[in-house]
């Protein structure tokens, strides 16, 4: 309980900060758990050069851009009923989720080494699946998490992770990158 307290002070007195390294630790901890109970490397396979990418996200393209939609999504409709959050899930599904994929997994195959035209011809591919893949869970995700998570928690997209995504969607969202760098390894 000590150390919820010490992460809602940090939170309250450096809340960018704290999302960014929050969002960064969940990744690379979501990335561990997949290459470790999901995929059954093992220490001796563990690629660790693949959940420092994971981190990397995390901190520098997770965290920011979900912590900044949140914000705006929460001036555009600032409401906290039933119906707001009915209509933020619709926006955030409906218009976020699909640009957030095709930026992200990109933006993961370029971290990755894989050429512009590899890049390309991989997501022409793999988007279809992976936002159908999204629809199967972020949306009642999303509704639970604009109508329960308390905006200063909701505002950390970390935070919410920890509220409101189940046990298994960071892992899952490691395993799709891991999948989406091939067999390539950094590390």
């Amino acid at each position: 309980m000590a150390l919820w307290r010490a992460y809602q002070r940090a939170l309250a007195a450096h809340p960018w900060k704290v999302q960014v390294l929050t969002a960064g630790s969940l990744m690379g901890l979501g990335d561990i758990i997949s290459q470790q109970l999901v995929e059954r490397r093992g220490l001796q396979e563990h690629q660790r050069g693949r959940t420092l990418t994971m981190m990397s996200l995390g901190c520098g393209f997770v965290g920011p851009v979900v912590g900044g939609w949140y914000k705006v999504l929460d001036r555009f409709i600032p409401g906290t009923t039933k119906v707001d959050a009915l209509k933020k899930m619709m926006l955030d599904q409906g218009g976020f989720a699909p640009c957030f994929l095709g930026c992200f997994l990109p933006l993961v195959g370029a971290l990755n080494g894989l050429s512009a035209k590899d890049n390309w011809a991989k997501l022409q591919r793999d988007y279809p699946d992976a936002l159908i893949t999204n629809y199967y869970l972020w949306p009642a995700v999303q509704l639970a998490n604009f109508y329960l998570v308390p905006l200063h928690y909701r505002e950390d997209p970390a935070s919410t992770t920890l509220v409101s995504i189940p046990p298994g969607a960071p892992p899952l969202m490691a395993y799709l990158e891991g999948q989406w760098r091939g067999c390539c390894s950094l590390g």
